[in-house]
C-alpha cells in the first residue's frame, strides 16, 4: 500500500506537498469566507474561483510544453515561491486593515485585492501544474507509478481534511490573517523538499526529435500542435479528457457553493463551512487510500466511469437532502467518488502516453478541469443567486450523472482498459 514511499525522492516530495496543501486548504476556507463576508454574494464567490483558475486557460498548455523542455524541479521551486509570496501579501493586507470586512467598516470594494492575488496564485499553479504531474514518473520506478499517484492523491486529501480543521482553529485564535500567513509559510516545506530531491537523470527530456546526433528545435506552437494530433489519434485518451472537462464544469461547483450552503441553507458560521469542506476531504481521503491499497487495478476505465456516475448521484443527493445530517454522508461520498475519478484518470493517461508527450498530455488533462472550473464556478455562483443553491447544485449533479451513464454505455474500449 505504501511501497512508493520506499523511494527517497518521493518521500521528500510527499511530505513537502502535504504541508503545503494543508496550508492551501486553510486559505481556501478563510478566503471563501472573506469573500462572502465582504460581498454577501454567491456571484462573487464564483468570480474569485474564476480569477484563481482562469490563468489555466492561457498558461496550462504553455506549462505543458515547458515541462517537456526544462528542468521541472526548478520550475516548481520558482512557481511555488511565487504562490507563497501571494499568500503572505494577503495576510499582510488583512492584518493591517487594508482589507476591511467586519461590521460598519466593511468595504465590499476591497474584494478587488483578493481577486488580484487569486489571479497571481492561479498563474503560478497554471505554469507548474503539468510539471507537478509529469515529475511523478521521475520520483519512482515505473512499476510503482500507480501507487505513487494514489498516495499523492491521499496526501492531498489528508491535507483537505486537516486544512479546514486547522483553519477553523486558526481563525478563532488569530483571525483570517493567521490562515493566510500559515499558507504562505507552508510553501517553504515544498520548496525545501524539492531542493533536496536528487535525480540520477534529468526530469525533462529534450525538446524535439533527434535527427542523427543533432537536436531539431521547434517552436512552442509546433510542439502544441503535435500534442493535439497525438491526443486526437487516441480515442481512449480523448474520452478521459472529455469526461474530466464535464466533471470540472459541472461537478467541481459543489465546492464553490459550500459557503452558501453553510451560511444560507444551514445557518452555520465559518466552523460549519470547515466541517463541510473537511467532510468532503475525508471522503476523498478514504477513496485515495482505497486506490493505494488496491494498487494497479485492472479495468481502470470502467471504475472511473462508475466513479463519475456515483459523483453525479451524490451531488444530487446532497442538493436534495432536507438537513445537514442527511447531506453530510452524500458530501462524504461525493469527495470519495471525485478523487477516484481524477486519480484513475491521471493513472490511465500516465500509462497510455509516451514519455516524450507526457508533459503536453498532462497539461491538457489539467486544462480540462482547471480550464472549465472558472466558467463552472462563475455560472454556478450566479445561478445560485438567482435560483438558490439547492436547484443549482441538483442541476449540476444531474448533468454529471447523465454524461457519465452515456459515456459508460458508448465506450466499450475504455470500459475494458
Amino acid at each position: 500500500m505504501f511501497r512508493a514511499l520506499g523511494h527517497r525522492n518521493f518521500r521528500l516530495f510527499f511530505a513537502g506537498a502535504f504541508l503545503s496543501n494543508a496550508g492551501t486548504w486553510m486559505q481556501t476556507v478563510a478566503q471563501s469566507w472573506l469573500v462572502l463576508q465582504l460581498t454577501d454574494s454567491g456571484t462573487w464567490l464564483g468570480v474569485d474561483t474564476f480569477m484563481a483558475t482562469a490563468p489555466g486557460l492561457a498558461l496550462t498548455l504553455v506549462g505543458g510544453v515547458i515541462a517537456d523542455k526544462v528542468d521541472r524541479k526548478r520550475l516548481l521551486i520558482y512557481t511555488q515561491t511565487g504562490a507563497g509570496l501571494s499568500a503572505l501579501t494577503l495576510a499582510t493586507l488583512v492584518w493591517s486593515g487594508a482589507i476591511q470586512w467586519q461590521g460598519a467598516a466593511r468595504r465590499p470594494s476591497d474584494v478587488w485585492m483578493v481577486l488580484c492575488l487569486s489571479f497571481v496564485t492561479g498563474c503560478c499553479w497554471a505554469l507548474s501544474g503539468p510539471s507537478y504531474q509529469a515529475i511523478m514518473i521521475d520520483l519512482v520506478e515505473r512499476e510503482d507509478l500507480a501507487n505513487a499517484i494514489a498516495l499523492n492523491s491521499s496526501q492531498f486529501q489528508l491535507a483537505r481534511v486537516a486544512g479546514p480543521t486547522l483553519a477553523a482553529l486558526t481563525m478563532k485564535m488569530f483571525g483570517m490573517a493567521g490562515c493566510f500567513l500559515a499558507n504562505g509559510l507552508s510553501y517553504v516545506a515544498i520548496v525545501t523538499a524539492l531542493s533536496r530531491v536528487r535525480f540520477e537523470k534529468r526530469g525533462a527530456g529534450p525538446a524535439g526529435p533527434v535527427v542523427g546526433e543533432k537536436l531539431v528545435q521547434r517552436s512552442m506552437w509546433e510542439d502544441l500542435a503535435e500534442g493535439f494530433r497525438y491526443v486526437r489519434g487516441r480515442p481512449r485518451v480523448s474520452a478521459v479528457l472529455v469526461g474530466s472537462a464535464v466533471v470540472g464544469l459541472f461537478g467541481a461547483p459543489y465546492l464553490v457553493l459550500l459557503p452558501l450552503f453553510a451560511r444560507n441553507v444551514y445557518g452555520w458560521g465559518e466552523g460549519g463551512l470547515s466541517l463541510l469542506i473537511g467532510t468532503a476531504g475525508a471522503g476523498a481521503l478514504v477513496g485515495a487510500l482505497g486506490l493505494a491499497y488496491l494498487g494497479d487495478v485492472p479495468r481502470k476505465g470502467l471504475i472511473q466511469l462508475a466513479a463519475m456516475t456515483s459523483a453525479g448521484t451524490c451531488i444530487v443527493g446532497q442538493a436534495c437532502a432536507p438537513s445537514p445530517r442527511v447531506a453530510l454522508p452524500f458530501l462524504f461520498a461525493t469527495g470519495m467518488s471525485m478523487v477516484c475519478f481524477f486519480a484513475l484518470g491521471n493513472t490511465l493517461l500516465q500509462q497510455l502516453v509516451r514519455d516524450e508527450m507526457r508533459g503536453r498530455v498532462m497539461s491538457m488533462w489539467i486544462l480540462t478541469f482547471i480550464g472549465t472550473m472558472p466558467l463552472g464556478g462563475f455560472l454556478s455562483g450566479a445561478a445560485a443567486d438567482r435560483f438558490g443553491p439547492r436547484p443549482t447544485l441538483a442541476a449540476c449533479g444531474l448533468i454529471v450523472l447523465t454524461v457519465g451513464l452515456t459515456a459508460a454505455l458508448s465506450n466499450p474500449r475504455l470500459r475494458e482498459t
